[in-house]
């Protein structure tokens, strides 16, 4: 059942990809063109606007997940809006499992993440320079950006070009890098940011302060007194002591006076601060748009290997589904709910994993149990699971194939809400009427204890109706539900109940399974437990 699908050993944790795509896949060798980190030259940007839905996001705990993965990076909107959307063709989805594979390598996703690190630096000085009042402060900083990326750029190339990389999106954005390093506008980028730096490096002047009036002069050889008043006090030296200095890196603050003193410097230095002028106008664009959009879009993979490392290094498994839009014969092995792993894993708490299948008509998982018995989560899980699958990233579990929907619907409880003037019992068919006018046969449906307001007579009544509904439309559905009755509507539904322990029922293994629906069994191992069944009580009257 595995078949199709590959396994993620952890993205964090290198060995080989095991996956091939051959040169043609790649940018062509004349024009060495990028397109996209995050799909190929076919998939418009556009489309996957389109295709950004949230509808569902807080009751599949989806918002919590996205939240943490996109974090407070710089780009955390970016991030956030690309796992919200929904890809709608299997061949963007393997495209993005290719790159993910590709940083499986331990020492190739450091080398990726120090560079994105760089690039934040770069940015963050570039985007100080409009802050700073003084000329030759925000020139040097702007040269400092400049040194910076060129040598992050250069690092970048030489890691790529040893890299075996698979993935279509790298190999072309590899093919791109080098042509543009080797280009005569990046030689003379280097060439001249190193000039300028060297030169800058080898200035040399003196202040003198009397008073309140400073005096900048040029170094002639005058006496270091620095080192003569090391050199005096080194007799009474007893020792390495802690060294109370503070190293500020945030804000490159200037005072009035350090800033007249840069300025009466570029006055004894005409000759290197004109070409430090000529540098920047030279040089005003030098961060070229290709690697920026490079490395916001590899931001989008190192945030989600971020999230899920500490999963993997606790023992979770990770793979790389294969998505069908066709078939609906689904399964996943050992999943879990990511939002609640997350949460459990930094606890120290163990993580029970589930299994599920579909095959032939199978369509609908009616889930039922003991109450706190996990069919929420496992509700959850599925849809997660399915999202998380469309946005091209790995999921939970060993193995999956799993469905590439049109459309996400979810309907969970809600509490009652005075401002629309409905009951809650309204409301439930009133949600779920909108939903079951919307859904297509490629729609994936998730209900959640819906109609515990009414009687089980009605609930049943309703949950039946509900269910011809959904069986005709064809969709795939997890319904959690108290009436085990609709678990037995037809060759569609399949019965998967929450498990108890046996000897103890009232523990919960919170594991879902394939089986009949009887709630009655279990009150009648509770009956049991606590010695009340009919005739244990009926032995004690008559005794």
């Amino acid at each position: 059942m595995a078949d199709g699908t590959t396994q993620v050993s952890g993205p964090h944790h290198g060995g080989q990809s095991g996956h091939e795509v051959s040169e043609s896949d790649s940018a062509s060798s004349a024009t060495h063109r990028f397109i996209s980190l995050l799909a190929g030259e076919s998939t418009g940007r556009a489309d996957l606007q389109a295709r950004e839905d949230r509808s569902f996001a807080s009751d599949l705990n989806l918002d919590q997940i996205i939240g943490k993965i996109a974090g407070v990076r710089e780009e955390h909107a970016f991030i956030a809006s690309l796992l919200y959307q929904q890809l709608d063709d299997v061949d963007t989805v393997r495209y993005r499992h290719e790159v993910f594979r590709d940083l499986e390598d331990r020492s190739f996703f450091e080398q990726l993440q120090q560079f994105a690190d760089v690039m934040r630096q770069v940015r963050s000085h570039l985007g100080q320079i409009h802050k700073m009042p003084y000329q030759y402060q925000r020139e040097g900083w702007f040269l400092d950006a400049a040194s910076m990326y060129c040598e992050a750029v250069q690092s970048l190339a030489e890691a790529l070009s040893s890299a075996p990389l698979g993935s279509r999106g790298l190999r072309a954005f590899r093919a791109f890098l080098a042509t543009y390093v080797a280009s005569a506008d990046f030689d003379s980028l280097v060439a001249d940011t190193r000039g300028r730096k060297d030169e800058l490096a080898q200035i040399r002047y003196c202040t003198r302060i009397r008073g309140l009036r400073v005096d900048v002069s040029r170094y002639d050889d005058q006496a270091d007194y620095s080192a003569e008043v090391l050199n005096t006090f080194d007799r009474f030296k007893q020792g390495d002591a802690k060294d109370y200095r503070v190293n500020y890196r945030g804000w490159p603050g200037m005072n009035h006076v350090a800033g007249q003193i840069l300025q009466l410097v570029a006055r004894l230095f005409p000759e290197e601060f004109a070409a430090l002028d000529e540098y920047c106008r030279q040089h005003a664009e030098f961060f070229d748009e290709s690697i920026r959009q490079f490395e916001r879009e590899l931001s989008f993979y190192l945030a989600y290997l971020d999230y899920i490392g500490p999963l993997s290094a606790a023992g979770l498994d990770f793979c790389y589904p294969d998505v069908t839009p066709s078939s609906k014969a689904i399964f996943a092995v050992d999943t879990f709910d990511l939002a609640l792993a997350r949460k459990l894993v930094s606890e120290g708490k163990p993580i029970v994993r589930n299994d599920f299948h579909l095959e032939g008509p199978e369509r609908i998982f009616v889930v039922s149990g003991p109450n706190q018995g996990g069919k929420t989560t496992f509700a959850r899980m599925f849809g997660q699971l399915h999202h998380l699958a469309s946005t091209g990233c790995p999921v939970p579990g060993s193995a999956a194939r799993l469905f590439l929907f049109d459309r996400l619907f979810v309907h969970f409880e809600r509490k009652e809400d005075l401002t629309n003037m409905r009951g809650k019992l309204e409301d439930d068919l009133v949600r779920i009427r909108a939903i079951l006018q919307a859904a297509t046969s490629n729609s994936i449906v998730i209900m959640n204890e819906i109609f515990t307001s009414t009687t089980l007579r009605d609930a049943r009544f309703l949950g039946e109706k509900v269910m011809e509904k959904i069986i005709q439309l064809d969709v795939l559905c997890v319904y959690v539900t108290f009436v085990d009755e609709l678990a037995s509507l037809g060759d569609s539904v399949v019965s998967m109940v929450s498990t108890v322990v046996p000897d103890n029922p009232v523990e919960r293994t919170y594991k879902v399974v394939r089986g009949p629906a009887d709630g009655l069994a279990f009150a009648l191992s509770i009956a049991e437990k606590h010695n009340v069944t009919y005739e244990r009580l009926r032995k004690r009257i008559i005794v």
